[in-house]
């Protein structure tokens, strides 16, 4: 084959090439590029739960006061599931220990911290100084920060109650009440407790036995015989344990129960129960802290009509018109129009305390120092 001819040849060739690429462009379409699928995403990681401590100054099985907490605590598990993540130290004591088992709890990663006693309150702002991340909540204190708060639940109101039938039921005219520690909320206890028996029996007299301890029972069990050894027919506590009602039980008289029902542990003896619902205030508390609007600083101080307070377990003995009395106070609670403290309430020794038509105001009962008329003796360290 000659030159021309092999260039004749690539000239053909070429033009045909050119030929079928215009024909692809006229006349079909190209096949689209393929869809590359986006890369699955990462999983959201799920939020860390809210931790929480609860800091107890009695054992959980006290049937009291610290039973009650923690029923709350096992109301916020129920609440918020897996939201949260709660723990409790029980017993702890009123001291230097209270500071210790609270700072382990914020090195823990607690970010909700519980203290329900008094005596814990100069411990809690101590650790809330030091740790600004961590929200502290102290029960029946006064003393706030911008990450600690109070929270306080009107127990005097369950007492009043309990007061109305126990005026009603006594023989003797005498009532007896263990005391636990000489605060402004015991003390409120007890007249409120004395007021309520005297709305039912203007003779009423009421002794007190001071045991300087929430929680002792074999203080708690001396005390009570004491009292009715004195003539007390009737019991009522401001202490942590079943104790006192178990003594009336033994020894044939009748006594209430406080903060829980504790029906079971005297049921021959048993009146009716006070008792505390921490639940509702755990939960506002918790769902703030989980929402981003808890703010220190503050206090809160609920009773009746927040579902707080209550009076549980009314023995049927008790007539049919006391349980009706005690109804209508308690409806009077929730709705406003009964108010325990209004004058004239005078204490023991003749003094107005409280004038005529008057109502004390939360300033005045949180720092109640003094026994209405009825209540015998002082209040230790009272002036």
């Amino acid at each position: 084959m000659t030159d021309m001819q092999k260039r004749s040849l690539l000239k053909i060739a070429a033009l045909t090439a050119v030929a079928a690429a215009a024909l692809v462009g006229c006349g079909k379409k190209e096949a689209p590029a393929p869809v590359v699928a986006p890369a699955a995403s990462a999983p959201v990681a799920k939020a860390e739960p809210l931790k929480i401590a609860f800091a107890y100054v009695g054992p959980v099985g006290d049937g009291g006061w610290t039973f009650a907490h923690d029923n709350a605590r096992k109301a916020l598990e129920k609440e918020f599931g897996d939201k949260i993540k709660t723990s409790f130290v029980e017993s702890v004591p009123e001291s230097a220990d209270a500071e210790r088992v609270i700072r382990d709890m914020v090195g823990q990663g607690n970010k909700l911290v519980f203290g329900t006693t008094f005596g814990y309150m100069e411990s809690m702002l101590k650790v809330a100084a030091d740790s600004k991340d961590v929200k502290f909540e102290h029960a029946t204190g006064y003393k706030q920060a911008d990450n600690m708060r109070t929270y306080d639940s009107r127990t005097y109101e369950g007492a009043y109650m309990a007061g109305v039938i126990a005026g009603k039921m006594t023989k003797t005219n005498t009532l007896g009440v263990v005391a636990s520690v000489p605060i402004p909320e015991v003390v409120r206890n007890i007249n409120a407790f004395t007021l309520g028996a005297q709305s039912s029996n203007p003779k009423i007299k009421t002794k007190v036995v001071w045991v300087n301890e929430w929680f002792n029972p074999p203080k708690e069990t001396e005390a009570a015989t004491s009292l009715i050894n004195g003539g007390a027919d009737i019991l009522f506590q401001n202490t942590d344990s079943p104790a006192v009602l178990k003594t009336a039980e033994a020894k044939g008289k009748r006594a209430f129960g406080w903060d829980s029902d504790m029906t079971s542990y005297g049921p021959k003896a048993h009146l009716a129960s006070a008792v505390i619902n921490w639940g509702p205030y755990y939960i506002k508390a918790t769902k703030e802290a989980l929402e981003g609007k808890w703010t220190g600083n503050t206090g809160a101080w609920w009773g009746v009509k927040e579902g707080a307070i209550d009076i549980v377990s009314i023995a049927a003995d008790v007539p049919a018109e006391t349980q009706t009395k005690v109804a209508e106070v308690k409806k009077g609670l929730a709705d406003g129009s009964f108010v325990i403290w209004k004058g004239p309430i005078v204490d023991n020794t003749g003094k107005v305390q409280v004038a005529k038509d008057a109502v004390a105001d939360d300033k005045f009962l949180g720092g109640l120092n003094f026994y209405v008329k009825g209540v015998e003796g002082k209040v230790p360290g009272a002036k």
